[in-house]
């Protein structure tokens, strides 16, 4: 099978994704299968005709730095090109039996590409675009799930400039959290307990010049579940060793305690599964995702906070992670959600 495996990107998460893409891209390739790696955003160089690119003893290697990735030098790089597809991305899309999307955040998440796509009769993996575009929403998705009557942290969205100390603490509390409406990998998310944190927090998510969504502060036990196909897999909880589970936390190794299945008792997983694929549904979600909650044992009771339609797929990421304790390894996982695009079947665990 000819798959192109999608990653990088013009997004905060650039570096994430080029990560997830070519663990993804090497697994298929363990697979038997024949790859091509593509930026999305710088497109492809070669000199060589399309159907050349797709190898099969291609190894595929990228670290995460510490801190996001400078996107208007990567733009000024490539002459300052704002188009978000690169060169022949779309006609080497166009040769492959399937695209393993491998992007988070921005157009790789949003739906945009999954629009795309879709208008050239291109198959693909993850969400469609609707859900893609209603999950990423981090107001919209607050406001269905709130709707169906799930508990979500109280919430308001503005733009930075109209945000002051005094309506979050008649509005929302404090302490809060603020982050960008349509950012993940925690980029641009901080913890509010000052009118001094407020301030660096709002410019910080000014530069990514979104709306902003400033929410009450949830405690309790951070917990993620991955669903495939409308099953959930086995729950994880995250216990940061220090701070909250912010991008550094989220991408260096050895930052974060990782317990899967999380110690809750059978009734209590069972709960918070079904929440997930309840929310995962209402999200419009499909194919595979994540739903991240968190657990307030004092009131017995679990809290929505955001939704992954195209989850992390890196060395320490979640949903590998729970599908390995379900006995599934890494590679037969990208194959089994690469196969399922092509056939528009279920993807069986």
């Amino acid at each position: 099978m000819k798959i192109v495996v999608l990653g990088g990107g013009l997004s905060p998460e650039r570096d994430v994704s080029k990560k997830s893409a070519s663990l993804i891209a090497n697994a298929l390739l363990g697979r038997g299968h024949e790859v091509c790696l593509v930026d999305l955003y710088e497109g492809s160089e070669q000199a060589d005709p399309i159907e050349f690119r797709f190898g099969t003893d291609n190894l595929y290697s990228f670290e995460i730095p510490e801190t996001e990735p400078d996107l208007k030098a990567l733009i000024r790089e490539h002459g300052g090109r704002k188009e978000w597809i690169g060169p022949d991305v779309i006609d080497i899309c166009k040769k492959a039996d399937v695209v393993f999307v491998g992007l988070h955040g921005s157009h790789g998440e949003n739906g945009q590409l999954q629009a795309v796509l879709d208008a050239y009769g291109i198959k693909y993996t993850g969400c469609g675009y609707l859900g893609c575009a209603v999950a990423m929403d981090k107001d919209l998705s607050k406001s269905l799930i709130l709707g169906k009557g799930l508990n979500t942290a109280k919430w308001f969205t503005a733009e930075g400039k109209d945000i002051t100390y005094e309506r979050i603490q008649k509005e929302i509390g404090i302490p809060c959290v603020v982050k960008p409406i349509g950012c993940g990998s925690s980029c641009g998310v901080s913890i509010v307990k000052t009118e001094e944190e407020l301030t660096k927090a709002i410019e910080w998510a000014n530069t990514y010049e979104q709306l902003i969504l400033v929410e009450a502060f949830i405690t309790g036990r951070e917990i993620t579940i991955g669903v495939v196909d409308g099953k959930p897999l086995p729950i994880t909880e995250i216990i940061p060793h220090e701070g909250f589970y912010d991008y550094k936390n989220k991408y260096q190794a050895g930052l974060t305690t990782h317990v899967c299945p999380a110690e809750f008792s059978p009734e209590l997983t069972k709960r918070g599964q079904d929440l997930a694929v309840e929310i995962f549904n209402t999200l419009r979600m499909s194919s595979y995702g994540r739903i991240d909650i968190m657990y307030q044992e004092e009131t017995d009771s679990f809290w929505f906070i955001e939704a992954n339609n195209l989850p992390g797929m890196t060395s320490t990421s979640l949903v590998p992670e729970a599908a390995k304790v379900m006995g599934i390894e890494y590679d037969v996982l990208c194959e089994k959600i690469a196969l399922s695009a092509l056939n528009e079947g279920t993807l069986e665990l």
